[in-house]
C-alpha cells in the first residue's frame, strides 16, 4: 500500500528490535521506542496455521525490516509491521494536543451526517448528536452496516472517522478516497502519528504514544483492552 510505503520511507533511523510481543489483542514492537498495533487474525485461521514463519527469531531483525510486514497480506505480520513502523515514528510533540478523538467527532458531528469506519466504545455517546449515524464493520454487530456499504455511505457523510486497523487490512487507501468533501479523523492505537497521513486528505490524526513500555507489555500480555492499559498519552495531531 502506497501510504505505508510513503511512511516507512520518512523513517531514515533503524534501530534494534528489543522486544515483539503479539498478544490477544494487541501487538507491541519495542525498538527506539514502543509502538503498538491491534492484533489482527485472519478470518477462520486455526491452530495449525503459520502466520508468522520467523516467529521466536524477530529479534534478530531490525525494525525496518520488521516495519515491512505492514505491506504483508497476512493479517498477524501486517499487525506487527505497523508496531513496529510507530516504534519508529519520533512523533513530532509540538504538532499535538492530548485530546481524545471523540472530543473533536463531539464538535464536529454536531448535528451531522458521521460516518464510521470501526465499531468503536463512543458510538453510542455519538449517536446522541449526529442528525445520521452510519457505523461500517467487517463483522458487523446489531445496527451495523458491512463493508460493502462503504462506497454509498461515506461520500455522503460530513465526518467521517476511520479505524487505524484499515491501514493493516490495506483498505485505508479505498476508504479514504471515498472522502472527497468530509472531515476525516483517523484514529485508534494502531494510527501512526506521521504527518504522510494529512497527505492522504485526512484532516486529524489520533493516536497514542506509549510513555511505560513495561507497563504496557505486562498489561497486553495478560489480554487487557485499551481502556485497562496504563503507560499510554492519547495524542492528537491536526493538519
Amino acid at each position: 500500500m502506497k501510504v505505508i510505503d510513503d511512511i516507512i520511507s520518512t523513517l531514515k533511523d533503524d534501530s534494534p528490535v528489543k522486544e515483539v510481543r503479539a498478544c490477544m489483542f494487541w501487538t507491541a514492537v519495542c525498538s527506539r521506542n514502543c509502538g503498538l498495533a491491534s492484533t489482527m487474525r485472519e478470518h477462520g485461521s486455526h491452530h495449525g496455521a503459520n502466520p508468522v514463519p520467523e516467529a521466536g527469531s524477530l529479534t534478530e531483525r531490525t525494525a525496518l525490516e520488521l516495519a515491512a510486514y505492514a505491506s504483508s497480506e497476512s493479517l498477524p505480520l501486517a499487525s506487527i509491521g505497523m508496531a513496529s513502523v510507530n516504534s519508529l515514528i519520533d512523533i513530532d510533540l509540538s504538532r499535538c494536543v492530548e485530546k481524545n478523538a471523540f472530543d473533536i467527532l463531539r464538535e464536529r458531528g454536531q448535528g451531522k451526517r458521521v460516518a464510521v469506519v470501526g465499531h468503536f466504545p463512543f458510538i453510542p455517546k455519538l449517536k446522541e448528536i449526529a442528525s445520521e449515524l452510519w457505523v461500517l464493520e467487517q463483522h458487523p454487530a446489531e445496527g451495523d452496516l458491512s463493508e460493502e456499504k462503504a462506497e454509498t455511505v461515506l461520500p455522503c457523510a460530513d465526518v467521517v472517522a476511520i479505524t487505524g486497523t484499515s491501514l493493516i487490512n490495506h483498505t485505508f487507501e479505498k476508504l479514504v478516497g471515498l472522502c472527497q468533501n468530509s472531515f476525516v479523523v483517523v484514529l485508534g492505537p494502531s494510527t501512526p502519528l506521521s504527518p504522510i497521513l494529512f497527505d492522504q486528505g485526512v484532516n486529524v490524526i489520533s493516536g497514542v504514544k506509549v510513555t511505560e513500555p513495561e507497563s504496557v507489555l505486562r498489561y497486553i500480555s495478560e489480554g487487557a483492552s485499551f481502556r485497562q492499559i496504563q503507560g499510554v498519552r492519547l495524542l492528537t495531531m491536526v493538519a
